[in-house]
């Protein structure tokens, strides 16, 4: 096995216990906070920040993977979405950030750029910038529900970080 194949596939599995974790703390936030305002972004709410988890890797998706037949699945409606049609929106978007993980194992473990990127090609980078992003949120989205009076259980607030067990999952 090329090294990058065997680079890809590690990136793969690290992909995907990166969503395990997204969609977990999704599953798990307080449907009593999903609508409410964020303190301090006026217009903005709870639910709208876990979409842009989804909306934003369909945006790099059909940035990157359009040019080479991948398709990026539809946007949700960031005001309308619930917690359980966004878990199922997250799945298909992880499985096209999969798709683009491939298409970079396939081209000697370098993603194709985008018209406009901020992050360098390769896969270990490519792996790096979409976790960072999705940490900063599930940070944001766990600070949110504390801040408007619903701190997350622990086991909940700690099972985001449960990794080793997503990665066996």
């Amino acid at each position: 096995m090329p090294k990058q194949d065997e680079t890809g596939r590690r990136v793969i599995r690290a992909w995907r216990t990166n969503h395990k974790a997204t969609t977990y703390l999704v599953e798990h936030l307080p449907a009593a906070i999903w609508s409410l305002d964020v303190p301090g972004v006026p217009r903005h709410t709870v639910g709208m920040i876990a979409a842009h988890l989804h909306n934003s890797r369909c945006t790099w998706i059909k940035s990157i993977g359009a040019r080479h037949g991948i398709t990026a699945p539809p946007l949700v409606k960031l005001r309308q979405v619930t917690p359980r049609a966004l878990v199922r929106a997250l799945a298909r978007s992880s499985d096209g950030i999969v798709d683009l993980i491939e298409l970079g194992i396939a081209n000697g473990g370098v993603v194709p750029r985008a018209r406009w990127q901020n992050f360098p090609t390769d896969l270990e980078h490519f792996l790096s910038y979409f976790v960072a992003h999705e940490a900063h949120h599930r940070g944001q989205l766990t600070l949110l529900a504390r801040q408007l009076g619903h701190r997350l259980p622990r086991e909940v607030a700690g099972g985001a970080w449960q990794w080793t067990r997503f990665a066996r999952e």
